[in-house]
């Protein structure tokens, strides 16, 4: 192996996670690994001295043009927009996987969406991969100071929000996931109410793919499982647990394939938010 092949096969994977944790997409994270890696060839024999700060900030760069150049789109999006999940299987091979972490889980990526390009790339460059603020601030086209204040904004967004992985112990999370997906599976209401919080939140990506899907956030525990059952009542899903971006989740499949995604956050031995992802394109990759 080259020396220039060893650099790829170490970083590769650095690329796309921190593309995907900007950009909140599979499929354009990939694109931005490929740009980068051309970059990369474009250099020749030139060295690198730092070649992980190089890289991360190539990859940066390309992901955050992409992500201004959508603001348009997304402001114009049809329901909520959430990210592309990430689903571990095991048939996908470990060099083509997203790395999971606290940084990944779908919860903080949602929140990461309500700040701008700037807030959220400073954030993550700086508190997940490590670079220094005059790095950061030449990715993002501002001072140190500036990209500093940036991620300090986002930092507080985020405390605001709550950061703990899971506010129920993974033993319960996964019980609790394995009724839920077993209630929705049969159709059953009180089951579902059962393992929901009484205040339990949900949205749903579908990108009006999905007329009965709602354009906002649904409220309650009732609402939400009846909510969920007429969007998904006739279509003869078959729901199981799954592991979502790194957390308890369930998958929804018809004849194999997979139609939706759940991500789920939990609070005092119940489900106290659903993070729903049922556009076809965000699912692609899945399937």
């Amino acid at each position: 192996m080259t020396e220039f092949e060893q650099l790829w096969t170490t970083y590769r994977s650095l690329v796309r996670d921190v593309a995907y944790r900007v950009l909140g997409s599979v499929a354009e994270a990939e694109d931005v690994t490929q740009e980068t890696y051309l970059r990369l060839l474009a250099r020749g024999d030139d060295p690198l001295d730092e070649p992980r700060a190089w890289l991360v900030t190539v990859a940066s760069r390309l992901a955050i043009d992409r992500l201004r150049a959508h603001e348009h789109s997304r402001r114009a999006y049809v329901g909520p927009w959430l990210p592309e999940p990430v689903v571990t299987d095991e048939r996908t091979l470990p060099e083509d996987r997203v790395t999971l972490d606290d940084s990944v889980r779908m919860a903080l990526l949602v929140v990461l969406e309500q700040l701008t390009p700037a807030e959220r790339t400073a954030f993550l460059l700086h508190d997940v991969f490590d670079l220094g603020f005059d790095r950061v601030g030449e990715v993002i086209g501002v001072s140190p100071t500036a990209a500093r204040q940036s991620a300090s904004r986002a930092r507080r967004r985020i405390a605001d929000h709550g950061s703990a992985r899971f506010a129920v112990d993974p033993a319960t999370a996964r019980r609790l996931t394995e009724r839920f997906a077993a209630a929705a599976s049969d159709g059953d209401l009180d089951g579902l109410v059962a393992v929901l919080a009484s205040d339990v939140r949900g949205h749903f990506d579908s990108g009006g793919s999905i007329p009965e899907a709602p354009l906002g956030v649904t409220v309650g525990a009732g609402a939400v499982a009846r909510q969920l059952l007429a969007s998904v009542g006739g279509l003869g899903l078959e729901f199981a647990p799954a592991e979502v971006n790194g957390c308890p989740g369930v998958i929804a499949r018809r004849r194999g394939r997979i139609i939706s995604v759940l991500a789920l956050e939990f609070a005092d031995d119940r489900i106290s938010f659903i993070h729903g992802i049922g556009n076809p394109r965000k699912l692609a990759h899945l399937n």
